[in-house]
This record gives structure tokens, sequence and C-alpha cells, in this order.
């Protein structure tokens, strides 16, 4: 439960500034380049942190990494409440990112080194749950607070609540150690060109500048020194190897189409429903609970589906069930009342909340179990990857929407996002007919 707990708080943190960027604003005075920057920070934070995260858990115990992520989290939350600019601010939520990366690269594995069989993925299903429910709990939360406290005073409750959770995890059983050196520079140059590459994809919503394209440029060579020194240390925090394991590929493909998807384009209802509706934050972040909210009930209930219903059925059938719901977004049409969303909120919250479980199942299923922190932080890289280029091609295409045509660029949007899944669907299909081919 408490994993749970710390998972939630993590995605509440992560999505705390949906229903406050306006106040933010209205606060630090921020520029349009300073908003997406600080709806992205975070995400960059744990993204670049997450595999690292993974190799120091399992190198120096995931319950220490586990509780230090705590830690982190909290302290980077005063920092953010206390945030006098919008860049202190942006640099607090890129800290509260690799917070977030150490709860999330061992929340997993913890669970892994407890629980087998059919208790661990009834284990992953809370676990799924607590994503879904930091997700719809963060923007309800801060709106709420808003009035008693402004922006910052869901960062103070986050802060404390973070702190309480890293005391309590101290009950945990710490995990075997591998006596191995923590691949620092790895870490570095992977940190370096993941960096650069989502700077890049947030520097990209104000257009392609020579700024980005240098990003791109030192994320590239980055990462191709990054994968020549993995293939030549003892202890390389990923495994290249596992890339020719068709169970981690498909795990890594659903994780990241679930960013670039569902995950992107739900991220960015609440500002649909402001600007498209013209309702106010509180109003926005309840109707998003028709998503998020359904999201953790799916993953609970997703321990009943039928038994001759494989893993990689449910991945399949959730992907395309969250493709379906993003579909059914196309729906809205400008002066619309706030309902007709729900059908679409619903389907994409239930096909999620599924999709999270097999995926907390397959990513620690998809590894050796000594490495099942390395499966954890990979899958939820990937994710965090996908959903950063989701939201930079939602952003940039409402963006450049003018006064009488944001439901055109909002529908070219849901199809954007839906492609990105029905994209990783497909690849995941002929993943698996040519496993099928080698094996037979």
């Amino acid at each position: 439960m408490i994993i749970a707990l710390a998972t939630l708080v993590s995605l509440a943190t992560f999505s705390a500034p949906l229903t406050a960027l306006e106040a933010m604003t209205a606060s630090l005075s921020l520029s349009s380049a300073e908003q997406a920057w600080v709806m992205s920070a975070m995400p960059l934070g744990c993204a670049v942190g997450l595999l690292s995260a993974g190799a120091l858990g399992d190198t120096l115990g995931r319950r220490r990494t586990f509780v230090g992520g705590l830690v982190l989290m909290a302290l980077a939350s005063v920092a953010a409440a206390l945030s006098p600019t919008g860049f202190m601010l942006i640099i607090a939520r890129v800290v509260q990112g690799l917070g977030s990366a150490g709860v999330m690269a061992c929340g997993l594995g913890l669970l892994g080194q407890v629980y087998h069989g059919a208790a661990r993925q009834r284990a992953a299903a809370i676990w799924a749950a607590g994503l879904g429910g930091g997700a719809a709990s963060g923007p309800v939360l801060t709106a709420m607070l808003l009035p008693v406290g402004d922006w910052m005073a869901a960062h103070w409750l986050l802060a404390v609540v973070s702190g309480v959770l890293a005391v309590q995890s101290e009950k945990l059983p710490e995990s075997a150690r591998i006596p191995h050196r923590v691949d620092i520079a790895g870490s570095i140059l992977l940190m370096i060109g993941l960096s650069c590459l989502l700077a890049a994809l947030t520097e990209l919503r104000m257009g392609l500048t020579a700024t980005v394209v240098a990003l791109v440029g030192i994320a590239v060579v980055a990462l191709c020194i990054f994968v020549r020194i993995e293939r030549r240390v003892s202890n390389p925090i990923l495994r290249l190897d596992l890339f020719g394991h068709a169970p981690f590929i498909g795990a890594t493909l659903a994780a990241l189409a679930s960013g670039a998807g569902v995950l992107s384009l739900m991220s960015l209802v609440p500002t649909f429903l402001e600007r498209g509706i013209g309702l106010d934050p509180f109003a926005a972040s309840l109707i998003t609970l028709a998503w998020s909210g359904v999201t953790v009930i799916a993953a609970v209930g997703a321990r009943y589906l039928p038994q001759g219903l494989t893993p990689r059925a449910q991945v399949y059938l959730a992907i395309l069930g969250c493709a379906l719901g993003q579909l059914l977004l196309l729906l809205s049409w400008d002066g619309m009342s706030w309902w007709v969303v729900l059908p679409g909120l619903l389907v994409a919250g239930m096909a999620n909340g599924i999709l999270n479980a097999a995926l907390g199942h397959a990513a620690v299923e998809s590894v050796p179990p000594e490495r099942s922190t390395m499966g954890s932080a990979a899958n939820n890289t990937a994710r965090y990857i996908g959903s950063a280029l989701g939201i930079a091609l939602v952003s940039v295409l409402i963006a450049s929407s003018r006064e009488g045509d944001f439901f055109t660029h909002w529908h070219q949007a849901v199809l954007a996002t839906s492609l990105m899944s029905l994209l990783g669907l497909l690849a995941m299909v002929l993943l698996n007919r040519q496993d099928q081919r080698q094996a037979a």
C-alpha cells in the first residue's frame, strides 16, 4: 500500500499544474515558453532519471533509492512552493521529476521481489490504480486548494505527504544488491541525451528553431556514445541484449504508444474544456475524472478479466480501447455541452486502467528477476518519452489555432494521437508474428 500511495503522490505532483497553470502565470508572469516548460519539466526530470534510478536500486538497494526519491520530491515541492520566478519553479519541477524517478523505478521492483505469480499480478493492479489515482487527484486537489493558498498550497501538501511516506517506507524490505559499480558514465550520457531530446520536444512548441536542431544533434551524439559504453561495461544501466527479447520490446512499445497516444491527449483535456467550452479549472478537473477516475477502477478490476485472456491479448485490447476512446472525442464541436466528451473519456479510462495493470506486470516479467527495477525503469522511461512527444505535438496544434478554428486543430490533435496508439498496436502485432515464426 505504501508503494501504491507513493506512486499516487508522484502522479499527483506530475498532474497538479493542469488546473493551476493560469494561476501560476498570473502570479509569476510566465511567458508562453515558460508555461510549456512548467508542464514539461517534471516529465523531463522523471524520464531522464528513471534508468539511472533503476540502476541505483539494483546496485545500492531498491528501498534506499525509493526512500531517497520521496525525500527529493518533498524538498523539491517545498522549493516549488517558495519559487519567486518561473525559472526557479521550472528547476524545482525538474527535481520533482528526478525524485519521482526513484519512486517509479523502484516501486515495481520492490513489488517484484515481495510478490510472485498471481499475487504479483494483483499487486501490479493496485500499483496501476495508484497511477490513475494520482492523475485523477492532482488536478482536483490543486483546483480545490487554489482559493485557500493559491497554486502553492498543493505543493506544500505534496511535500508533507511525501515526507511522511519517506518515513513509513523505511519499513519496506531491502533488496539484494548486485556486486558491481554503478555505471556513472552511462548515467551521465543518458541524462544528457534524454534531457536534450525532451528539451527539443518542448522547444518545438515554439517552432522549428536553431535551438531545436542543436539540441537534437547533441542528443543523437550523447545517445550513440551511451550505446557504445553500455555494450562494454559489466553493470550497464540498460542491458541492450534485452532488445532482442520480444516480451521486453513489446512492453516497451506498448508504454511508448500509451504515452504518445492516450496519455498525451488526456493531459490536454482540461485545457480543451477551459478554452473550447469555457469551463473553470475546477469544473474541468471534475469532468476529467471520467477518464482518470475510471482508470483507477479498471486497473483494480483487471484481475477479474477472463483467465484465458493472456497478458499480451490484454495489452492489444487495451490499446485498441484507448484509440477508440480518443476517436470518440472527435464528436466535440463548437457550442457543445460538456457531456459530449464523456463517452470518450469513459472508454479511454477503462482501457487505460487495464493497460496500466498489464504493463506493470509485463515490465517486471520481461526481465531477469535481479533486473526487475531495470524493467520497470525502462517501461516508465518509454511512457514518459512518448508522453513528451505526444504533448509537444498536441500543444503545437492547439497553439497554432486562431479564433474560430480551435476545434479544427483539436480534431487534428485527436487524430494524430489516435494514430500514435494504433501504430504502437500494429508494431506489437508485427513483432509478435515475427517472434512466433522464429520460435517455429
